[in-house]
């Protein structure tokens, strides 16, 4: 059995010259991510919204942002075992950069701004597998837990933060103005990754399209081999189902505690910011436990969370549960991408985390479309029960199966 190993602090992260710029990188990056969302909102309300078609228009946009992480996940992994990982962080925050300035000098159409956002989230394909793969290049082993922790306290962090400060700053700015601050924000994550080092050797090749497909396969095969990264992804993807399912629930579990239909965003944001206290918390004193422990621990807490969403109808009780929801959720969330992490030679983890990537947001698509659709037909509460039984039910059968990690 392998040894708790020694705390380690955020503090003993940044301290680490390379990583404190893959950190700051991620930092602007995350918040460009979200500001972009808002600015391309807060534009499609002001110039297109008129009659009375907004909602298809925003669904056109989200539809723009999701599909090339389905069509692309796999592949941007195969890129980035091929490539340098800096010069690809690099080079797809200066990509996006450009894109977003370009809306200065763009026409004034809703189809350019709709393949605008299309081709932003693809570079973003490429640039979250590179993100994930360069921590273990910079790191020992033994900081990998807390790593993954304080990347996971500041996506959260810049989903609370670049959805609540990115309308008054664009108010602050201008929306037409809104593409400079953006893109700035692009290129500032770039100026800081091209400083960091990464201790890679290899030349970039660029993959032919027979070896693209069988370094596909190789990376599929690897997952289903291994059971402890197999045990993993499988568990990432039931976690982010969750997700998925919550925030289309949200708005009718929010009216059922008495908030306002447009006040939903009240319980996704405490649930980020159970994430976020969870994942420091991980990151902090989650050493002195095997990473199996950690995640069912989260499972049975995810579970019990949800079914008590499904039966509270008080607001500040419901607000509470979101929070424990999000801190449960941390307990599997960077245990679990750690073990992928750990298990993945670093030959094979651009095609793995790409896979990751692209099965997660295939699977996202199954709670979005049906939980809908399922709380109108069967009512929320049994919806949302039922979701916390099969997140028990996912917990004992891994356990069962065997342990996801050594311990």
């Amino acid at each position: 059995m392998e040894q708790p190993l020694t705390t380690v602090g955020f503090g003993d992260l940044l301290r680490n010259r390379n990583f404190l710029l893959l950190w700051a990188g991620q930092v602007f990056s995350q918040l460009a991510d979200k500001i972009f969302y808002v600015l391309v909102i807060a534009l499609v309300s002001r110039y297109f919204g008129q009659g009375g078609n907004l909602n298809s228009l925003i669904s056109s946009v989200s539809i723009a942002l999701s599909v090339p992480a389905i069509l692309f996940g796999s592949l941007a992994g195969v890129f980035v075992d091929r490539t340098s990982k800096r010069w690809m962080l690099v080079g797809t925050n200066v990509g996006r950069g450009l894109l977003v300035l370009a809306l200065s000098v763009l026409p004034q159409d809703f189809m350019v701004l709709l393949v605008l956002t299309f081709l932003v989230s693809t570079l973003t394909q490429f640039f979250a597998p590179a993100e994930t793969a360069t921590i273990p290049l910079i790191l020992d082993r033994s900081y990998l837990l807390a790593a993954n922790s304080l990347f996971t306290t500041t996506m959260m962090g810049s989903v609370i933060l670049g959805f609540a400060v990115g309308e008054p700053l664009l108010a602050l700015v201008g929306v037409d103005h809104g593409d400079w601050l953006v893109g700035g924000a692009y290129l500032v994550a770039a100026l800081c990754l091209i400083m960091m080092r990464t201790g890679e050797q290899q030349e970039a090749k660029l993959p032919s399209a027979t070896s693209v497909l069988t370094d596909l396969k190789e990376g599929l095969a690897y997952v289903w081999a291994v059971r402890p990264v197999f045990a993993a992804l499988v568990q990432l993807i039931v976690l982010f189902s969750i997700f998925a399912a919550l925030s289309v629930l949200a708005v009718s579990l929010g009216q059922s505690v008495g908030l306002k239909g447009e006040q939903f965003g009240f319980l996704l944001a405490m649930a980020g910011v159970g994430m976020a206290v969870g994942a420091w918390a991980v990151g902090r004193f989650g050493h002195g436990f095997s990473r199996a422990q950690l995640a069912f621990v989260g499972t049975l807490g995810m579970a019990s969370t949800l079914a008590a969403l499904g039966l509270v109808s008080n607001l500040w009780l419901a607000l509470s549960l979101c929070t424990l929801l999000g801190l449960a959720a941390a307990l599997v969330g960077v245990p679990m991408q750690t073990v992928i992490q750990e298990e993945t030679p670093p030959e094979l983890r651009g095609k793995v985390f790409g896979l990751q990537n692209n099965l997660v947001n295939i699977a996202l698509s199954v709670p979005l479309g049906v939980a809908g659709v399922a709380a109108d037909a069967f009512g929320l509460r049994p919806v949302i029960l039922t979701t916390a039984f099969v997140v028990l039910l996912s917990a004992f059968v891994l356990q069962a199966s065997n342990r996801i990690v050594k311990t």
